[in-house]
């Protein structure tokens, strides 16, 4: 995601790297070759990209999103238009979202809005639902009819903060996630920033605006839940050295339901033995048991970041630009966007898929990114990530130049599903939003992606099931 200075400007110097380190290593410009193995989702290892999927991705000729021939799209919503609630207009730099069943039909998406103090657009404040008046962030709700058609748009929680990737429960509610760890009397803020909220998609004033404290203060960026023990993983996108940390958190009334996250529990951070960073380990497959849950000092981080906090002499395991998360079959599985050492990270990377077994007490390396030859084909930075209809992943991708929806299939195929034509640049140098939120409904016939810049949220359909 964007980052910015402590002083609200725009920071450019993280993408001025990444760009050197595509020059130097030969990749500006061209696309990006998954490998690895998913064996809880696919059957074989990667195959070469674009020799699978829907195709390739047809030209649209209103200039907004290119998809496979046969898939078409809906606009559901953008940003600058009216809320149908009348409480505002439609919030600025759409960012994680969730698609939950509702009743006869319909659908309820909740969509995250990544504001700043500087964002264009806030969140309107709703009373009962709003937090931190300073806060431009937040969740905006919508429900579609048994058509697809859009009924409803409102705002669903108001007065947070750099609302990021979030996560869905088991119970089917939404926790939006606060990418700062801001406090009070910084940036106008008038309470401390940094925690998750839990956000009813069908009725926002049950869960209200109440931080889950016990779930930490830090730059969160995704979670993940296991629907059998309760126990919620979250990642955080630190944006400095000593990068994020991998944690779960050990609720006290794990599954029980709505609010149930409030009665609190333990915040453990992610030791593997032997391995303080995770962009070290560059081949597929490799695996490290014995991997041990530490009790963090501060959840609060009253006086200083988690991530800085003393985890004792075998120290902590840290890894750069922690994003998407995500629960599937017996494991949990996270990104890493990309590593860079002349950002301090041990070694240079282009995007990982870790996944962790908590039975076995095992982290695997299972995906890695590198650079291929196809002009045409996704770029490097996976983000949100979510499961596909049929058993593969889509990736939203969050790099320089052109930005893609890809997916993997159950063969490990990587192909193009999806391509911003949104240029926010000029015709000499363009600039495309990177995607976020991706998801499918509950039925799996539609998926639903977020255009960050310009916020734009789509509704995509065709013959996903080929």
């Amino acid at each position: 995601m964007p980052e910015t200075r402590s002083d609200g400007t725009p920071d450019n110097s993280r993408w001025a790297n990444r760009r050197q380190v595509l020059a130097r290593s030969g990749a500006v410009g061209v696309g990006i070759a998954f490998t690895g193995v998913l064996s809880e989702l696919f059957a074989g290892t990667a195959s070469a990209l674009g020799r699978s999927g829907h195709g390739p991705l047809v030209p649209d000729p209103n200039g907004l999103l290119d998809l496979p021939k046969g898939f078409r799209y809906r606009v559901l919503s953008r940003e600058g238009d009216q809320l149908r609630s009348a409480e505002g207009a439609v919030p600025s730099n759409h960012d994680g979202m969730s698609a939950f069943a509702g009743r006869g039909g319909r659908v309820h998406l909740v969509r995250n809005h990544e504001n700043r103090p500087t964002a264009r657009i806030a969140v309107p404040a709703v009373k009962g639902i709003t937090y931190d008046p300073a806060g431009k962030g937040g969740c905006t709700a919508l429900t579609l009819d048994g058509r697809g058609s859009v009924v409803s748009e409102r705002v669903a929680i108001a007065g947070t903060a750099v609302n990021c990737a979030g996560g869905s429960t088991p119970w089917d509610t939404w926790l939006t996630c606060e990418e700062t760890e801001e406090k009070v009397g910084t940036s106008g803020y008038t309470k401390d920033h940094g925690f998750v909220f839990e956000v009813d998609p069908v009725d926002p004033h049950r869960t209200g605006a109440v931080p889950l404290t016990a779930m930490g203060r830090f730059q969160h960026e995704a979670i993940a839940i296991d629907p059998r023990r309760g126990v919620v993983y979250e990642t955080e996108d630190a944006f400095q050295r000593p990068f994020g940390l991998f944690y779960r958190f050990l609720p006290n009334k794990p599954l029980g339901g709505i609010g149930s996250l409030r009665a609190g529990g333990r915040l453990q951070a992610m030791r593997v033995p032997g391995l303080p960073d995770l962009s070290s380990i560059q081949e597929t497959g490799a695996s490290f048991d014995g991997v041990e849950w530490v009790d963090v000092p501060d959840p609060l981080a009253v006086q200083t970041p988690i991530r800085l906090q003393d985890f004792g002499p075998k120290g902590i395991t840290h890894a750069q630009k922690l994003e998407g998360c995500y629960w599937g079959g017996r494991c949990v599985y996270f990104v890493s966007s990309f590593a860079h050492r002349a950002e301090g990270s041990a070694a240079d990377h282009f995007g990982q898929v870790w996944r962790y077994d908590p039975t076995r007490r095992r982290l695997t390396l299972v995906v890695v990114f590198g650079p291929d030859t196809d002009v045409q084909l996704p770029g490097e930075s996976p983000d949100n990530i979510c499961l596909a209809p049929g058993g593969g992943l889509m990736v939203c991708e969050d790099g320089d130049g052109a930005q893609h929806v890809f997916g993997v299939t159950r063969r490990g195929e990587v192909y193009a599903m999806a391509r911003n034509r949104q240029n926010t640049g000029t015709p000499e140098a363009p600039e495309w939003g990177e995607f976020a939120g991706v998801t499918f409904a509950p039925d799996g016939r539609t998926m639903y992606v977020n255009c960050y810049s310009p916020g734009t949220t789509f509704a995509v359909t065709g013959p996903f099931h080929r």
